[in-house]
């Protein structure tokens, strides 16, 4: 997923199905690249990046969301003594 397009498409207040258009590009391969469901090609990396008047490696930066601590993600259950 790439939040920074999501952001500068927001910025620009362009909607995905007019990026799409004016790209152009089928708005479904569109929706499937900036979901992360598909690599957009350089060529067309520097297409989206040229419309949106931003750079191409801060607008294809994938970001993951932080990892939860093993510690915090689950009491561990002890087992009974008799």
């Amino acid at each position: 997923m790439y939040p920074n397009l999501k952001l500068q498409l927001w910025r620009k207040r362009i909607r995905q199905n007019q990026l799409a258009k004016m790209i152009p590009l089928d708005e479904t391969v569109l929706s499937k690249i900036m979901n992360g469901f598909r690599v957009a090609a350089p060529g067309l990396r520097q297409r989206i990046a040229a419309v949106l008047e931003a750079d191409e490696g801060w607008l294809f930066e994938v970001t993951t969301a932080p990892e939860e601590p093993a510690a915090a993600a689950a009491p561990e259950i002890q087992p009974e003594t008799a």
